[in-house]
């Protein structure tokens, strides 16, 4: 069985980000970088599966010179090799032309279970994961918590809303979006540090793979949200007072 792990390298979470000069994007100087934390939950669905089933498991990361951090942390893991599809702007590309790029280096793989993570924690689009599955012409789930192999297919649980889960049979090639928590994360061992540096990892240029053209989407400014505060005074007695910050709590601020 061979899973394909779409990763993504994103800036750690506990970075001071601030906006670039052209203000459509942070600026990286002095950045740390992680594995986007969704694909860190796919990667480890997969390796469960490998040693469950046994098989392969490959990652596929879309991203600038530095993301091969990323890629020798999930073989450390238990990947087994890597492709690397180089592009130093990430911006210049949408989630369709992300998707693009990862299904023509995925054409000789013929892979029989694609997993990505739900979304990615800059951005948060959501959307890269199904439309390679569309392009690809696999059928998908999203927001999924478990995966159990069957003969020819798989069975999913999806997350619903307000405490409900879904159980559905999916036919094998497929694509599935994890749900960040669906199961504890692995750390890498020493040795699996060592064997890492042996394993493969195959680099692709972006503009092999598809000509350059205008994204559907395109980001015009990032900024940080603006702050205000604001006071006021709750009339009557304690009891009056009282009803009225639960009713602001619960329909202004919406935190009850």
């Amino acid at each position: 069985m061979k899973i394909i792990v779409g990763l993504k390298q994103v800036s750690a979470r506990d970075c001071l980000l601030r906006t670039d000069a052209s203000g459509r994007w942070i600026d990286e100087t002095d950045l740390a970088f992680e594995i986007n934390e969704p694909d860190a939950y796919a990667l480890e669905a997969a390796l469960q599966l490998k040693e469950k089933h046994g098989g392969e498991v490959v990652v596929l990361t879309v991203g600038p010179p530095r993301a091969a951090q990323s890629i020798r942390e999930a073989l450390a893991k238990g990947a087994d090799r890597a492709i690397h599809i180089e592009e130093e702007n990430l911006g210049r590309w949408d989630a369709l032309g992300i998707a693009t790029l990862m299904a023509r280096a995925l054409e000789p793989e013929k892979p029989d279970l694609i997993l990505t993570g739900l979304q990615s924690d800059d951005l948060g689009y959501g959307q890269t994961g199904v439309v390679l599955a569309e392009l690809l012409g696999l059928p998908h789930a999203t927001i999924i918590m478990q995966v159990e192999k069957l003969d020819g297919s798989i069975r999913v649980r999806r997350e619903l809303e307000e405490g409900w889960f879904e159980n559905v049979e999916i036919p094998l090639p497929a694509l599935l979006a994890i749900q960040s928590g669906i199961t504890k994360l692995r750390y890498a061992t020493l040795m699996g540090i060592k064997k890492a540096k042996t394993k493969e990892i195959r680099r692709v240029e972006a503009a092999g793979l598809a000509a350059a053209t205008a994204p559907a989407v395109e980001i015009s400014r990032v900024y940080v949200p603006h702050k205000t505060k604001q006071t006021e005074i709750l009339a009557g007695n304690a009891q009056q007072a009282a009803a009225q910050l639960v009713e602001r709590l619960r329909f202004g601020a919406r935190v009850l």
